[in-house]
């Protein structure tokens, strides 16, 4: 099942964009990826055809709850048992679901009741499946590709925003929700046996983690449980920070960590970590302060300008450029200087433009700034991923991913409903200048911890 190139994880290699391997990967997770955007598009159709827009509306969210609770879960699942394995199975699972929920609206109409139950489902394979994606890159490519494959990441997101919605159109027109759905099942099912053909790095063995709550097991190369320093240059007293204060117990003493022992140690690790810790924080700030006005808060601004559903359409369009625009540097970059920098000036700039959104007199003022924005946006996120990817130890990753992906799923998410009621309370302006306080704090974190602020990206 587990092909292997024996190097170690650090070892540069081919550049990703030109090397096979990575673009299996990166053609699975487009495809998967689009799938998705299909699958979203086919549910809202079906349960809103089903049922009263409150209840569509709750299908739709639902998925929400078990991504949020179980995602920490998920990331010791990508860790334990490797992020391929786990990634290949999740999609299987996602595919004949789908499929199966396809079906029996071809054949009846059940009601809500199955949409309910794949929704749930998506979220609950959603909380592995998104710590494997984060976990995978660093067993596909060499440490000093990793930004540019974030690059990569990010213009395939891009690209499955632009695709999807189009094709579940599609689907939708040409059979019904039906149809959509059987469009989602068999993109995500491509993705499938591209990422069994993809080739998995070795990675190095050491006693840190047994230290942390465990012994690594016979699958380490994949499943990670070895460990390989993250960030060049750990010493003793690096390694007493992340929790391995004890040394390895001898194999014939030592007990099997549980997955709450992987937990609490990757907990550690991440509030040991003088870059991951803070960074950790810059991304929650940054998130908090930037999902509520470019979500509900740019709905509202729209209505209250009059600029109706095709200027809100413009305006994101132009966000989408920028955000594409900025991946599509790193990609070609393959790495930018003075990432911690970087990544706390773009966040600030980017905070400076959310509040000043709401000031625009015209619509192509708007898409000017939403184009700035999501250029300012993207490069942060890029090079805050790319951070993170580089940074962890890859036993760590599934779990690193897991925390970051509960910031920006679990709790950014609950910044909309608030963004809503303060704008009904106070307007658009004052509501879009505080969020863009709350991001610029994740900024200055980010250029105020020197740690963070001296990060450098491999290459």
């Amino acid at each position: 099942m587990t092909g292997t190139l024996i190097a170690p994880a650090d070892t540069p290699g081919r550049a990703a964009h030109r090397d096979p391997n990575v673009l299996r990967w990166l053609a699975a997770y487009t495809s998967s990826m689009v799938g998705d955007s299909v699958y979203y598009i086919a549910l809202s159709w079906a349960a809103v055809q089903q049922g009263s827009p409150a209840q569509a509306g709750a299908v739709m969210a639902v998925s929400a709850v078990p991504r949020a609770l179980l995602m920490l879960g998920g990331g010791v699942i990508a860790d334990r048992f490797g992020p391929r394995r786990v990634v290949i199975g999740s999609d299987a699972v996602r595919c004949a679901a789908v499929l199966a929920v396809a079906a029996l609206l071809f054949l009846t109409s059940p009601g809500l009741w199955p949409l309910a139950l794949l929704a749930v489902m998506f979220g609950t394979v959603d909380a592995v499946f998104m710590p494997a994606v984060g976990a995978l890159p660093a067993r596909v490519t060499s440490r000093d590709q990793l930004a540019r494959v974030q690059g990569m990441r990010g213009l395939a997101i891009r690209f499955a925003n632009v695709v999807g919605g189009p094709l579940g159109g599609l689907g939708v027109a040409i059979g019904g929700a039906a149809t959509a759905f059987a469009f989602a099942g068999l993109l995500i099912a491509v993705s499938v046996p591209l990422l069994i053909s993809v080739r998995m790095r070795e990675l190095p063995r050491d006693g840190k983690a047994d230290a942390l709550g465990g012994t690594a097991d016979a699958g380490a190369a994949e499943g990670g449980r070895g460990t390989v320093p993250g960030t060049g240059d750990v010493s003793a007293t690096d390694s007493e920070a992340r929790g391995a204060t004890a040394p390895a117990p001898d194999k014939a003493e030592a007990r099997p960590a549980s997955p709450v022992d992987d937990l609490r140690a990757g907990l550690r690790y991440i509030r040991g970590h003088r870059v991951l810790a803070p960074l950790m924080l810059a991304i929650a700030l940054g998130d908090l302060g930037f999902v509520g006005p470019l979500n509900v808060g740019l709905t509202l601004l729209a209505d209250e300008r009059g600029w109706g559903a095709s200027g809100m359409g413009w305006v994101l369009s132009g966000f989408g450029v920028g955000a594409g625009a900025a991946a599509l540097l790193l990609t070609v970059r393959g790495r930018l200087p003075h990432a911690g920098w970087l990544a706390g000036c773009s966040i600030v700039a980017g905070s400076v433009a959310i509040g000043a959104l709401a000031f625009v007199p015209s619509v192509l003022a708007a898409v000017g700034v939403a184009l700035l924005v999501g250029l300012l946006a993207g490069l942060s996120g890029a090079v805050c991923g790319a951070l993170l990817q580089t940074q962890a130890d890859p036993a760590y990753l599934g779990r690193v991913t897991a925390v970051s992906g509960l910031v920006s799923l679990g709790f950014a998410p609950l910044s909309m409903p608030l963004s809503a009621a303060a704008i009904g309370v106070w307007g658009t302006g004052p509501v879009f200048v505080v969020s863009a306080v709350v991001c610029g704090l994740g900024g200055a974190i980010a250029l105020c911890v020197r740690d963070l602020r001296r990060a450098e990206l491999p290459g």
